[in-house]
């Protein structure tokens, strides 16, 4: 294991962020904060309670778990898709680097990045309505293991994309509208069962329930299942980056 190589990437994917901090990180965490505002204010005045906790802070988790997917694509697809852009992909492709290092430090940079974003809109969030997290090891299990899961799917995307255009594809027209449908401002008991059906179809609504569970110990499908659903979103994305490097596709060619 060339750990050299690992720090020496990841480093650098760190030190992007600082020089473009409001970007990176100021930047989603006002827009997730004007979500909560908006959302809390409007709705929250028209629905007191769910499942026996406030409005306010039943949307903060779904509000969390869309950042963090969001981000965690964004930073990861454009951190390998830049050096494709550029052409420097080359050098590192034969650089004493294997592939398992190279997604080590890309992934591991766009999960903390995502990570970091996740608390501080975790810790915005005190200043808006009081929260209590019930399971503060299973939050940050859920939180590590969303990041990395969706940051290795922003890794495929960044592999697949021949554009900048193609590279905001998918969280815009996939991840995002998948999210809104996935619970994040509601509880799915409240849909009629036809579309409370439809909704099990809906992979985040595992990881936002998952993730509601650790902060008010209530979910709408049970945490064995979200922790389960999450591991095999994981597993899937791990094959598929294994499979292109493998292959060489749309990196060697």
């Amino acid at each position: 294991m060339n750990l050299h190589a690992v720090k020496a990437i990841y480093r650098f994917e760190m030190a992007r962020t600082g020089r473009t901090l409001l970007q990176s990180v100021v930047s989603p965490v006002v827009s997730t904060s004007l979500y909560f505002v908006v959302f809390g204010a409007a709705i929250g005045s028209r629905i007191s309670e769910v499942g026996g906790v406030t409005y306010g802070a039943f949307i903060v988790p779904g509000l969390i778990m869309l950042s963090l997917l969001t981000q965690s694509i964004s930073n990861a697809s454009f951190a390998i898709y830049f050096p494709k852009f550029v052409g420097t992909i080359y050098e590192l492709l034969s650089a004493p680097v294997s592939f398992i290092e190279i997604v080590m430090a890309y992934v591991g940079a766009a999960a903390t990045k995502s990570i970091m974003i996740g608390l501080i809109i975790l810790a915005t969030a005190h200043l808006f309505v009081p929260l209590e997290i019930q399971h503060p090891v299973f939050m940050l299990l859920f939180l590590v293991l969303t990041a990395v899961t969706f940051a290795l799917l922003g890794f495929i995307i960044g592999i697949w994309a021949t554009n900048f255009e193609k590279l905001q594809l998918v969280p815009l027209l996939v991840v995002t509208p998948l999210t809104f449908l996935g619970g994040s401002f509601y509880s799915i008991d409240m849909l009629p069962p036809v579309w409370q059906t439809i909704s099990h179809f809906n992979p985040v609504l595992y990881l936002v329930s998952g993730f509601r569970w650790s902060f008010f110990g209530q979910a709408d499908v049970s945490v064995a299942l979200s922790l389960g659903m999450t591991l095999v979103f994981l597993a899937a994305c791990l094959a598929v980056v294994w499979w292109i490097f493998k292959t060489g596709w749309r990196i060697r060619n």
